[in-house]
């Protein structure tokens, strides 16, 4: 009997954004909802002593760039884009967000590349298919290392045109070179602040925000993040009390009990 390859999840972390028990909740939904065998690295020069056991540390892909950069997400973006990352080089890798839900068995995405090509997300908020989603994506390490040396060869060039915006300067550079991007499945990946909320006058009183029922990953970019989603507030404990009267209609939503049965 053939053994089954293990699958090779990778996330990164770094400053206070997220903590150890962000992780090791990644690390356990995914675990939960995969029957493949997993591999789960996170890369982070942090030093950690309570991390779930099956979580392998590696350090921080080093990256040549200026100070100006350091807390800008190129050190993710570019940094997987390193030749031999983690020491993984050829191997396939599924990044993750530390800021997901995760609400269905994953093992379709993980088997769904037939190829070596780099999978994404459609853009939710980008008209036309020319913007990859950085939540999830999927490549082999080693083939995107012409992007970690265009990146390094000039960074300031890069950050000038760009800014922070790193999906859309590492779509454009797999565009550039490979084409069309490859999205996955929209039904598998939902954002909870696009797809999630009611319309505005039902979203305070009335309804509870619910994903699709084939959504395998929920997505928490900017606010609300999903500690405060689960206790139906924008952005903190505070956050109502900040917000402008108009504002309160749209930023404004029951409570997402329902998030704590996945989130763990």
């Amino acid at each position: 009997m053939v053994e089954e390859k293990p699958i090779n999840v990778i996330c990164i972390q770094w400053g206070s954004a997220y903590s150890a028990e962000d992780i090791n909740k990644l690390h356990s939904m995914i675990s939960r909802n995969t029957t493949l065998p997993l591999n789960f690295y996170l890369f982070s020069n942090e030093k950690f002593n309570n991390l779930n056991q099956g979580i392998i540390q590696k350090p921080e892909p080093e990256l040549s760039m200026p100070s100006v950069t350091a807390n800008l997400n190129y050190r993710r973006t570019v940094g997987f884009c390193h030749e031999n990352l983690g020491g993984l080089a050829g191997e396939r890798v599924f990044s993750f967000d530390l800021d997901v839900v995760i609400m269905n068995n994953l093992d379709e995405l993980f088997t769904y590349p037939v190829d070596d090509k780099f999978y994404i997300i459609n853009d939710w908020k980008t008209k036309g298919n020319h913007v990859g989603q950085g939540t999830c994506y999927s490549f082999v390490v080693g083939t995107l290392k012409y992007i970690k040396d265009d990146f390094e060869s000039d960074p300031l060039a890069v950050i000038e045109k760009y800014g922070t915006a790193t999906q859309q300067y590492l779509s454009a550079k797999i565009i550039e070179k490979f084409g069309p991007l490859n999205f996955w499945p929209e039904k598998w990946f939902k954002s909870f602040k696009f797809h999630c909320l009611p319309p505005i006058l039902l979203r305070r009183f009335v309804t509870t925000p619910k994903p699709g029922l084939e959504t395998k990953v929920l997505a928490f970019h900017g606010n609300p993040n999903i500690k405060d989603a689960i206790a139906g507030r924008w952005q903190g404990p505070d956050s109502a009390k900040k917000q402008k009267k108009w504002k309160s209609l749209y930023k404004s939503f029951k409570p997402v009990p329902w998030l704590s049965e996945y989130w763990k």
